[in-house]
């Protein structure tokens, strides 16, 4: 994906290296900083196009990024790789870029902007939000603040199943409570059962509201909620939409002819309608909203609903890649050691409210995106817990705020205005902390290409690792490039500030 250059002074150079490759470039950074700042292989891929030897090819490139201005260096080395090495004043240019920009510094990577629609949690009102549907909810909030930071135009949604079998056995065992016996053996049980037999009436809109209270405490907060019961109305009209036909007096939609491994069927032969046929007027009813993709965060017992949605959504005349089921993996809460067990209706499973008590909004948001959604996660409550630099999130937070402090104590009114890197030679450290930053376009891309937020907690250590080496061997105050330091460390913090929250994670001012 091409990002916007705009105040991206990687992607600039990136298109500047094009220009000479004649062909589009990739740069990565060397591991090593004998190898340069910056280094492009396109000299092996031009090889084979222009039938010469990649090596001539990375001399002629390196040539003339030198002449041009890009590079203040550059070399070809190994089999054909040139090697840029880049001038002080670019990084310092590259700093300023990045206080100019504010917290918007890597925003508007899209460059289609679409109506997206993210239906997330979704969990039936049963029971209290638990940690599994909380890491539905931190993973989709997640890719949501991602797409729309990109530049999209992005929807939270909640879909209450209030209708079926599982309502049924939650109704029956609240009765069953309220006469003083037992809940049916595969029904609900637990101390928030024996809470909401405690009230008169209807037990769903209490239940309702200790879940929404929980997910906003969690920071998570939808756009639209629809129940189940008002997606059945429109059954009838959904079906009449798709290619269908009938078999053994049941209607089947011919999903096989679109992608899915199987025809489903739709409405049964005693004229009962499927899930499926639910599935289809819920679609339906998003398309109809205005919206172009719609993605769906369902746990890894889902994973067969991926074609047969995409099928629906061929069907309804929409592309097949409109549609995007997003899975997760399961997560184990471990404390002393042992795992926790998780079962809503046995009544010892691990609630959310409980998770956030031990170990805060903070730690939990970040620990539950902090790994790949296709990973089963182990959250640590006694690390999560801990307020040391053990910790990763408190670690990042650290360095926030430490930045926080050194521009409280500044003297200068005019924090980052002047590079002075134009007269003094940048430090290791300095150089490779704003190389750092510089990344964090591409880095918040690529997180959200690949719907992988996961991406964002990883980065931000190792802006605050690079952060907490340059503190420990550079003054900020009262040194002789204090001006340029000042602006960096103020890159730094609007850089760490925007991936925290982009995890729904806090950024302190004071810890």
């Amino acid at each position: 994906m091409q990002r916007p250059l705009g105040s991206d002074p990687v992607a600039r150079l990136t298109a500047a290296l094009s220009e000479i490759a004649g062909v589009p470039v990739a740069l990565e950074r060397p591991g090593e900083a004998e190898h340069g700042d910056y280094a492009t292989n396109v000299a092996l891929k031009l090889a084979g196009l222009q039938k010469r030897p990649p090596r001539e090819i990375a001399d002629e490139i390196a040539e003339q990024a030198v002449a041009s201005g890009i590079a203040e260096r550059a070399a070809a080395a190994g089999p054909g790789f040139v090697n840029l090495w880049l001038p002080d004043e670019w990084l310092a240019a590259g700093v300023r870029d990045v206080v100019e920009a504010g917290d918007r510094f890597g925003s508007g990577s899209a460059t289609v902007s679409e109506r997206i629609q993210v239906e997330m949690v979704s969990a039936n009102p049963t029971g209290p939000i638990t940690v599994a549907h909380a890491r539905n909810g931190a993973y989709g909030d997640s890719v949501a603040r991602l797409l729309a930071f990109a530049g999209h135009d992005v929807e939270r949604e909640y879909y209450y199943n209030d209708a079926g079998l599982q309502m049924e056995r939650f109704y029956a065992s609240v009765e069953a409570l309220r006469r003083g016996e037992e809940p049916p053996e595969d029904g609900y049980r637990g101390a928030y059962m024996d809470e909401l037999a405690a009230l008169a009436g209807d037990p769903v809109p209490p239940m309702l509201a200790n879940m929404e209270a929980s997910l906003e405490r969690f920071r998570i907060s939808f756009d639209s909620r629809t129940r189940e019961t008002e997606v059945e109305a429109e059954i009838p009209e959904a079906v009449a939409l798709l290619d269908t036909y009938e078999e053994d007096g049941a209607v089947w939609a011919r999903t096989s002819a679109h992608g899915d491994d199987k025809d489903r069927v739709l409405v049964r032969s005693d004229g009962e309608p499927t899930y499926f046929a639910k599935d289809a007027a819920y679609i339906r009813r998003k398309y109809a909203r205005g919206f172009d993709r719609l993605i769906y965060v369902l746990g890894a017992d889902h994973h067969g609903y991926v074609a047969r949605l995409q099928a629906l959504a061929e069907m309804l005349g929409r592309p097949r890649d409109s549609v995007e089921v997003l899975i997760y993996q399961l997560v184990q809460v471990v404390e002393g050691g042992a795992a926790k067990k998780m079962s809503k209706r046995r009544g010892d499973v691990v609630f959310l409210d409980e998770l956030l008590d031990a170990i805060g909004v903070d730690a939990a948001r970040w620990y539950l995106v902090s790994r790949g959604h296709d990973q089963t996660i182990d959250l640590d409550v006694d690390l999560a817990a801990e307020r040391s630099q053990k910790n990763p999130v408190y670690y990042v937070q650290y360095a926030h705020a430490r930045i926080a402090g050194i521009l409280r104590n500044a003297a200068s009114s005019s924090v980052g205005s002047s590079s002075g890197a134009e007269s003094s030679a940048l430090a290791v450290e300095e150089r490779e902390l704003v190389k750092r930053l510089l990344d964090f376009p591409a880095v918040v891309a690529q997180a959200t290409e690949r719907r992988a937020p996961h991406g964002i907690p990883i980065y931000a250590i190792r802006v605050a690792d690079d952060f907490h080496r340059f503190y420990h061997e550079h003054r900020v105050l009262e040194s002789e490039q204090e001006a340029f330091r000042l602006g960096l460390v103020r890159a730094v913090q609007l850089v760490i500030a925007r991936c925290l929250d982009l995890v729904g994670v806090s950024a302190p001012e004071r810890m």
